[in-house]
């Protein structure tokens, strides 16, 4: 029982979770949350476009930060932050990714959908 236990803490510590997709479920940690017809919107728009380099559901990979990261609250890094970063690209400040090119293709309406979908899984997470 100990041991079951000890595997439950360290599944929710690293993000696995259980989840389901229909109804507009969405994963962050261990925990589901639902998400709007917008944001579900925005995370295909993230899946498509972004997550190859800031990893499924926003967590990071070897060639990009992870966005549901403290660094990346409203309060450091606002909506406009993230429209930017995909029009003109960004330089590297906080991690050892080096700079972000710009992303061909995506409207800014579509970024408004990715950043209520990553404000969301930062919500969902704890950061505000």
């Amino acid at each position: 029982m100990k041991k079951a236990f000890i595997w439950i803490i360290i599944a929710a510590a690293s993000g696995i979770g259980l989840y389901s997709i229909s109804g507009g479920e969405k994963p962050v940690s261990s925990a589901p949350i639902t998400l709007s017809k917008a944001q579900v919107d925005g995370a295909a728009a993230f899946d498509q476009n972004c997550s190859v380099c800031h990893g499924s559901e926003g967590i990071g990979t070897d060639q990009g930060p992870p966005l549901i990261h403290i660094i990346y609250e409203p309060g450091h890094h606002s909506d406009a932050s993230f429209q930017r970063a995909v029009a003109l690209g960004v330089r590297q400040h906080h991690w050892q990714f080096g700079d972000m090119p710009a992303v061909a293709g995506v409207s800014p309406d579509e970024v408004i959908l990715i950043t209520d979908y990553i404000r969301a899984l930062q919500r969902a997470a704890g950061i505000n």
